[in-house]
Formats: structure tokens, C-alpha cells, sequence
């Protein structure tokens, strides 16, 4: 996996969030392009195939969920502070979800009666009500205050630990970075002594 690919496998809220790794001249958006958008969410899959439907992203599709994911980012960024987040950010996710309320639409398939959960709307409108929907889970979620920022130098990602030890984002991606520099730090200043 490399930094250009988008980091999966989190509650879908910190996936969005992480849509945004750091890079060699600041933050870079994963998600900038109808493209980029499209491949993210066949990352993404199940969580999100309902709220995409068959429909390909489109430029104008961008904006509402780029809006949602800077939203969740401020309001994480104050939960990790111990910070009130931003009244502002709460009330553009509780917009996001009213543009394309999730409606629970019955059918009979035959020998059962199912229950579909259909937006209406442009792509983008469904995926940030549902993304902000998603962000709402998080945020009440109880395991919120287990909420960590990768360690590894640099990097930006956040992650919910299943572990209290984990230190990164990604044991492939940061944490074999960490322990190749640790490994090279001990190395280098036992060479050093020996001089």
C-alpha cells in the first residue's frame, strides 16, 4: 500500500477523515477528482454502495462530501483536544443527513418482505448524508475516547485502537517505518560509540 492510497478498514467516518494523508508538501486529497472519488468508494463497498447506487461520480459530486469530511475533521480534532467541537461543524452534519434523509423503502421479494434504505438526490448529496450519518455514529459511539492520531512522525491519520498498545495507523504503512527508523537509530549510535 503506498501513501497515495487511500488508508481503509476504520469506522467509515475516520476512513473519509483519512481521505486527506500527509505528503512531502502538506496534506493531499485522495478524493480530488469524480475518479478518485469513485475508486474510494469501491474501497469502501457495502458501506456505502446503497448511498451510490449505479450512478458514477461527477465534478459537482465532490463538494458535499468534501464538506462533510472537513467537518468531521474539525470535529474530531477538538475531541482529541478535550475541546467542544465547533457548533458550526455539528450543524453542517445534521444539514448534510436533512438534504437526503434515509427512507427504509419495503418490498416483497417473494417469500419475505425487506426494508432498502433509499435517498433521493444527486450521488454527492446521498454520500455526504450518509457519511455525515456515519460521522453521528462515531461521534456518540462510546469508543470515541479511545480516538488516537497515528505516532509515526509526520503522519496524520487517525484510527480507533482495538488494542490500548497500538501506536499506528497501519503496522504496514507506519508502524514498519517506525520500528526501520528505531532499528537504524540503535545501529547508528552503537557504530558511533565504537568510534
Amino acid at each position: 500500500m503506498s501513501d497515495s492510497e487511500p488508508l481503509t478498514g476504520e469506522h467509515l467516518a475516520l476512513d473519509l477523515v483519512n481521505t486527506r494523508p500527509a505528503g512531502g508538501d502538506g496534506r493531499i486529497d485522495l478524493l480530488d477528482t469524480p475518479q478518485r472519488l469513485a475508486a474510494w468508494l469501491a474501497l469502501e463497498g457495502d458501506r456505502l454502495y446503497e448511498d451510490a447506487g449505479d450512478s458514477a461520480p461527477a465534478e459537482s459530486d465532490l463538494a458535499p462530501v468534501h464538506a462533510v469530511r472537513a467537518h468531521v475533521e474539525a470535529v474530531l480534532d477538538a475531541l482529541l483536544r478535550g475541546a467542544k467541537p465547533s457548533e458550526a461543524a455539528l450543524r453542517a452534519l445534521t444539514d448534510a443527513q436533512r438534504a437526503a434523509p434515509a427512507v427504509r423503502e419495503l418490498a416483497w421479494d417473494g417469500s419475505a418482505v425487506t426494508a432498502v434504505v433509499r435517498r433521493s438526490g444527486p450521488l454527492g448529496v446521498r454520500l455526504a448524508a450518509r457519511l455525515a450519518e456515519a460521522a453521528t455514529d462515531l461521534f456518540t459511539d462510546p469508543a470515541i475516547g479511545r480516538l488516537k492520531r497515528c505516532e509515526a512522525d509526520g503522519c496524520v491519520m487517525l484510527f480507533l485502537p482495538a488494542h490500548p498498545r497500538r501506536r499506528w495507523c497501519s503496522p504496514s504503512r507506519c508502524g514498519n517505518r517506525a520500528r526501520v527508523a528505531r532499528y537504524y537509530q540503535r545501529h547508528k549510535q552503537a557504530a558511533d560509540q565504537k568510534r
